[in-house]
């Protein structure tokens, strides 16, 4: 009798539970959850950089979900074993002392500052560079050197600053706050005990400026300079971390019966999609997985003698067992990938219904042109930048539309274009973008490869990777090296599987669970000899526009 085991991916617009089979990682039931709130823009405001997400989306899609794949699959609820939860991150959330969300509660229901601020939420820039100025000039410990040097707009502290500063009623009422993978699993576990419950070391130590080699988190008066109410805050959060092959503790009864479960499985300390996504799509050394969504994220792992005490400039951090427990992980990524050409495809889309809108049709018609818009139109563009041949076109974009993650962290950059003629049509638009995310990837592993990380290969897996021919051969021509797609079409919560597995004690360790669950490699997309040289020149064209840009961008620009 085989047992089962669930991973749970929560994402930027939906979530998706897995029930996998633990024995061959064969996945037997999923479903997905589009969060409401979100796809309505509430909390949200794209002119300001501010993305907030309420958590009764995502635990209402923690509950549907998982319902329905256990309905769905007929498996008998005593042989699920264990579960374990990746989020999106860094995606912090205040909460009170009980490590209820604030969101939760009447007065702060419709607060955007109480939401969740999600990872691509960049209204805190200004609160990160005041962190790196201090970091490099307070007198004591560089507490950003283990997280590539540069503090990002993106990540826990700067966020948590930003909203304490702004909001005087959020930052009296939050006793603590959480990363959404740790509230999460807080959540299944009963939420019983907030100052002893196990954080995540993925996101402490690559978000939070947590490591062991200055005893956790920063030092208070560090954190004072910047806040008190920072430093106050560090008591009221943790000091140890935890990897995701091991326990968080056992399912509650109620979430037990709201998910048709056991209660008192076995639930994993929670992680990040990204690091979750690269044991799904099974990370070794020298290799490179590329999470390809709406952003990037870059993950790799290094033995502790080929690291030894060398730190990578540039990245978002580096960190003993968070991808793989014995490793050191290492994580880069670019703000916008998915997003880029996202927003371009909405750019011609939007003006287009608002126009039809003012017309004398009837809301069915609108409805059925606004659903093959978005269904065909960013498959119409993809053809017909495929007929054109990487020296047929000059034009050529900057992907820093969302900021710059890595190499360097800078929110304040902007995208660009240039070479734009009469000529110019929205294919050749959308083929620069395409080339700038896949320019912008290349920068990466050109960074990993200055600091003397090796790269031996490089594996895709992510939305973008499965239904993209285009910007995959793009991605193989430009970086010159072939590139193996994950067969998994979820390989996050693949991931969040693998991990749930051994912390149920079903494999010995998370390289095992690899072995036995891993789905494998469906195909490979090779450079083609042809694009490889203008690729090249071209690259250097982009790093030639990227340097132009950043040296017109001020820090407040």
């Amino acid at each position: 009798m085989h047992n089962y085991v669930l991973g749970v991916d929560f994402g930027t617009d939906s979530v998706r539970a897995l029930l996998v089979n633990s024995q061959n990682g064969e996945t037997v039931s999923s479903e997905v959850f589009a969060y409401p709130r979100w796809k309505n823009g509430k909390y949200c405001d794209p002119s300001k950089n501010q993305f907030r997400q309420h958590p009764k989306d995502h635990l209402e899609g923690l509950a549907f979900t998982v319902n329905a794949v256990i309905k769905n699959s007929g498996i008998p609820k005593e042989q699920i074993k264990g579960i374990c939860v990746d989020t999106t991150g860094s995606s912090p959330l205040p909460v009170d002392r009980e490590g209820r969300p604030l969101a939760l509660s009447a007065p702060f229901a419709d607060n955007p500052n109480a939401q969740m601020i999600l990872w691509k939420d960049h209204t805190a820039v200004a609160e990160a560079e005041e962190i790196n100025q201090l970091a490099r000039t307070w007198g004591g410990i560089d507490f950003t050197k283990f997280e590539g040097g540069i503090y990002s707009s993106e990540w826990f502290w700067a966020k948590i600053l930003h909203i304490v500063r702004k909001d005087p009623e959020v930052a009296a009422a939050a006793f603590s706050w959480m990363e959404h993978c740790d509230y999460m699993t807080f959540e299944l576990t009963g939420g019983k005990d907030l100052l002893n419950f196990k954080r995540s070391r993925c996101a402490a130590g690559h978000k939070a400026l947590w490591h062991e080699s200055w005893g956790g988190l920063p030092d208070a008066r560090f954190l004072e300079k910047l806040d008190p109410r920072l430093a106050t805050l560090k008591s009221q959060l943790y000091k140890d971390t935890f990897t995701s092959d091991i326990p968080a503790g056992s399912l509650s009864r109620e979430w037990a019966d709201k998910l048709g479960l056991v209660p008192g499985m076995t639930v994993a300390v929670g992680t990040f999609d990204a690091h979750a996504g690269a044991v799904g799509g099974e990370v070794s050394d020298g290799t490179l997985v590329k999470v390809m969504g709406t952003s990037t994220c870059d993950i790799m792992v290094s033995s502790y003698a080929s690291l030894k005490d060398k730190t990578v400039r540039g990245i978002c951090g580096q960190v003993d067992g968070s991808v793989l427990p014995g490793k050191i992980g290492l994580e880069a990524g670019q703000s916008g990938f998915g997003d880029v050409l996202a927003w371009f495809v909405e750019l011609i889309q939007k003006p287009v219904m608002e126009t039809l809108s003012e017309a004398s049709l009837s809301s069915g018609d609108l409805t059925e042109i606004r659903h093959i818009l978005e269904e065909k139109l960013i498959l119409t563009l993809s053809k017909q930048a495929e007929k054109i041949s990487p020296e047929q076109t000059r034009v050529l974009a900057l992907d820093w539309i969302n900021g710059r993650r890595t190499p360097d962290a800078n929110q304040n950059l902007k995208g660009a274009l240039s070479g734009l003629d009469m000529g110019t049509d929205a294919a050749r638009v959308y083929k620069a973008l395409v080339e700038s995310i896949c320019y912008g990837s290349k920068r990466i592993i050109e960074r990993f490869r200055e600091e003397g990380v090796q790269i031996d290969q490089v594996i895709g897996l992510g939305g973008v990777a499965k239904k993209s021919t285009l910007v995959m051969q793009t991605m193989a021509d430009v970086l010159n090296m072939p590139i193996k797609i994950a067969k998994s079409e979820q390989a996050p919560a693949l991931g969040a599987a693998i991990y749930a597995a051994t912390a149920a004690g079903i494999h010995h360790n998370v390289a095992d669970a690899i072995l036995k669950m891993g789905n494998g490699f469906d195909q490979v997309y090779k450079p083609s000899p042809d694009n490889v040289e203008i690729y090249r020149r071209k690259y250097q064209e982009y790093i030639k526009l990227g340097d132009f840009i950043e040296s017109k961008t001020g820090p407040s620009d």
